[in-house]
């Protein structure tokens, strides 16, 4: 049986356990709409400048923002979280023992974060469209959306198998996880809009990392910005590096802990990301 096919079983698996468990699915699509209805409700109706002299409705600009915060929720979260705790199950050990590939494996898992990403951005797009006029991305803006939004999901799917290599037990990694992108999102202007006061160094931080791009690549389709290629190679780029710092830090995992029944699983299936 070739890969494709291992691939598609596989696929269909992890789709049929993220829907078997109603709770983190519904969160999972609940969230940014919540999110987009509080921020819209709470800060009011404002104007939020472009450049160039032109503004846009807050609401508008919330749009297009918690679209971005959906796919970094299913990708990014939900990927390193649950596979920390399929790993501390001693599930990942005893699938790369198993005929399944950990390319099919991880594959998978990327596949299927990627089509909950495009629902959960249809439905945000959908919502702002009927309740706050936002504009639906078409034509060749529509081609640059989608192509940012494949590549943003996949590197956030990768840097969320990085992210595994420093959660030391399920019980920590919600924790850890949040911790790391909540002061992300906030300084990569998700939740709070940068304007002409915004701090130098929260420009300046929000430039190196991948979260403030990916959402300047997503606000082009849905405010009309200008799209730069660049954010794309700067969220490509961590991608890679999530990768490759998942791919080098697994065979140097911590040594099995006294009395868990499976250990620390090292599945040899992270090399399927390099």
């Amino acid at each position: 049986m070739n890969g494709v096919v291992l691939t598609a079983r596989q696929i269909r698996y992890v789709n049929k356990a993220f829907w078997r468990n109603p709770a983190s699915a519904f969160f999972t699509f609940a969230f940014p709409l919540m999110f987009l209805v509080i921020f819209t409700s709470l800060l009011g109706h404002f104007k939020i400048p472009l450049g160039g002299g032109r503004t846009i409705n807050s609401s508008t600009y919330y749009v297009a923002s918690m679209a971005t915060f959906a796919v970094i929720t299913a990708c990014f979260n939900n990927i390193a979280v649950a596979l920390t705790f399929q790993r501390e199950a001693g599930i990942l050990k005893r699938t790369n023992g198993t005929p399944l590939p950990s390319a099919a494996f991880l594959g998978a898992r990327i596949v299927h974060a990627l089509l909950v990403s495009v629902l959960l951005v249809a439905i945000t797009a959908a919502f702002g469209r009927a309740f706050y006029s936002a504009d639906i991305p078409t034509g060749f803006t529509l081609l640059r959306f989608l192509i940012m939004l494949v590549i943003g999901a996949s590197a956030f799917c990768a840097l969320g198998f990085a992210i595994t290599a420093v959660i030391p037990n399920a019980d920590a990694s919600a924790v850890i996880v949040n911790a790391v992108i909540l002061p992300l999102l906030f300084l990569s202007g998700i939740f709070i809009a940068f304007g002409s006061n915004t701090p130098q160094w929260i420009l300046w931080i929000a430039r190196i990392f991948p979260v403030r791009h990916f959402a300047l690549a997503m606000q082009a389709g849905f405010l009309g910005t200008a799209f730069n290629w660049t954010d794309v190679l700067v969220v490509a780029a961590w991608g890679r590096l999530g990768c490759w710092w998942r791919s080098g830090t697994s065979a140097g995992s911590p040594a099995p802990r006294e009395g868990h029944p499976y250990g620390r699983p090292v599945p040899a299936c992270w090399a399927g990301l390099s």
